[in-house]
């Protein structure tokens, strides 16, 4: 209502300049009302990070559509936050595409990483930020501007899932210059973390080429051999993977096992990122039908440990209440309650004796306030009998109650198993494609090492013909 109010007083402000004497004075209330809502349209209104959400959707609908324009324009009325971020990361993604020149996209991410500063999740603010800074870096290495791509990859940090392909892009930058030392350092650093991280496997051959460019043709037919033997060692584990998932399911392998529930949970810490299972689990959650199963399994999952707990509960109260009715005896008065009814009566017949001798009103008073109370202690005492009476029904009908609760409870663990196996053959199925992906990335990169190392032998028998004074033309001449 409050914003109807404003909006038609915004209407009323809006006329034309013949009417603006007839135009009625606003009332004080209401004019510092608009002037708020004029001052926060200056900033943006935080209506929720839905609200965030449904503008970048906007935004990412016209990006799609291929209004980059338009999606600019959704992105500029955003506060900032995480998803005006995304939003103009997405950005950056169309411009490089569409540009010859990065100046757009440097500038979308150099927004986004301004944006991002207002995300009040620090550890998700962290993960977008590396991966803004490996974009930025690639981005300006890809169009020769060196310089600006060391200064944007020295700030990734080392514990993110961008921090091996940020190391491998830093090499690059740093071999351009001319600087392959350095160069080497940062691909010997990108070759400590699991081969499943993007840029790790480039790293290995990059090594390779680094000695080959320093001019140690030695080492580098050594470190494409090393790169090759850790490429094939690889091909063993995600083969050993495939394995597993089909025994144990994606869910087990990838997901539970990556937890730390060892005896030294204590250590745990940055260097979790170097555990291949870590390695796999995050490259495969890139994926947006990954994390859509995934969750799905995990909910079904704590839904499942729910309903046995329920069910153990529902067990033991079962169990109380056939306890207590096998011990209740089929009677309707005991034989205390009928000795103090027996009790009552000859107090009740002495009271009525007393109070015919009564010889003032007092004593009669007094008479008859006890014999009120033996009345009230009769009915309790009649009382007691009929709730004795009736328990074992009360307890039958608790017992029946819980067996009921407990044949619903079957039937949803029932639905619950059903919907959780289809649940882990579909991410089973989507792990299996994820780990077969993999293995032919490293079929690809054996084939590159194959090739470096071909190259290096052919080149090194050259160079030894050459130096043997035997013209490389003439070898062989005048064998049969």
């Amino acid at each position: 209502m409050t914003f109807r109010l404003l909006f038609m007083s915004l209407s009323l402000l809006v006329i034309s300049p013949l009417t603006v004497s007839a135009a009625p004075v606003l009332p004080a209330d209401l004019r510092d009302g608009l002037d708020a809502f004029r001052q926060a349209s200056g900033v943006g209104v935080d209506l929720g990070d839905k609200r965030q959400q449904a503008l970048y959707q906007d935004a990412e609908e016209a990006r799609l559509n291929g209004r980059t324009d338009d999606a600019g324009r959704v992105l500029a009325g955003m506060k900032e936050g995480y998803w005006a971020a995304v939003g103009y990361l997405n950005l950056a993604t169309g411009y490089a595409r569409e540009d010859l020149n990065p100046a757009r996209a440097l500038v979308a991410l150099r927004v986004a990483l301004a944006m991002l500063e207002g995300d009040g999740n620090s550890a998700r603010r962290e993960q977008l930020r590396n991966r803004l800074l490996a974009r930025a870096g690639y981005l300006a290495y890809q169009h020769g501007e060196y310089e600006k791509a060391i200064s944007f990859l020295e700030k990734v940090a080392l514990d993110s899932f961008s921090t091996p392909r940020a190391l491998y892009l830093h090499g690059l930058a740093l071999s351009q210059r001319g600087n392959h030392r350095a160069a080497m350092q940062s691909w010997h650093r990108a070759k400590k973390y699991p081969l499943a991280y993007p840029g790790v496997a480039d790293a290995w051959i990059a090594m390779g080429r680094g000695y080959d460019l320093s001019g140690y043709l030695g080492q580098a037919g050594e470190a494409y051999l090393a790169a090759n033997a850790a490429f094939e060692s690889e091909r063993v584990t995600l083969r050993k993977l495939a394995e597993k998932i089909r025994d144990q399911g994606a869910y087990k392998t990838l997901v539970e096992d990556a937890r730390e529930t060892g005896v030294n949970w204590f250590l745990a810490d940055s260097r979790t990122l170097a555990q291949p299972r870590v390695a796999y689990l995050l490259g495969f959650m890139e994926q947006p039908a990954a994390q859509h199963a995934g969750g799905r399994v995990a909910t079904l999952a704590a839904l499942a440990a729910r309903l046995v707990g329920y069910q153990r509960d529902l067990e033991v109260f079962d169990s109380v209440l056939a306890e207590q009715i096998g011990n209740i005896q089929p009677r309707t008065a005991s034989e205390d309650t009928e000795g103090l009814s027996r009790q009552g009566a000859g107090l009740r017949a002495r009271i009525e004796r007393l109070s015919a001798e009564a010889v003032d009103s007092a004593q009669k008073n007094r008479l008859s306030s006890l014999a009120q109370t033996l009345e009230d202690t009769r009915d309790r005492l009649a009382g007691l009998d009929r709730q004795a009476s009736g328990q074992p029904a009360v307890l039958r009908e608790l017992r029946a109650q819980a067996l009921a609760l407990k044949s619903r409870n079957d039937a949803l663990a029932s639905s619950v198993k059903r919907l959780r196996l289809e649940a882990e053959k579909a991410l089973d199925k989507l792990a299996l494609d994820y780990v077969a992906s993999r293995d032919q990335q490293m079929v690809f990169a054996l084939d590159k090492t194959e090739q470096q190392i071909a190259h290096l032998y052919e080149y090194l028998a050259l160079q030894n013909l050459a130096n043997a004074d035997l013209p490389a033309d003439r070898a062989g001449e005048g064998r049969p």
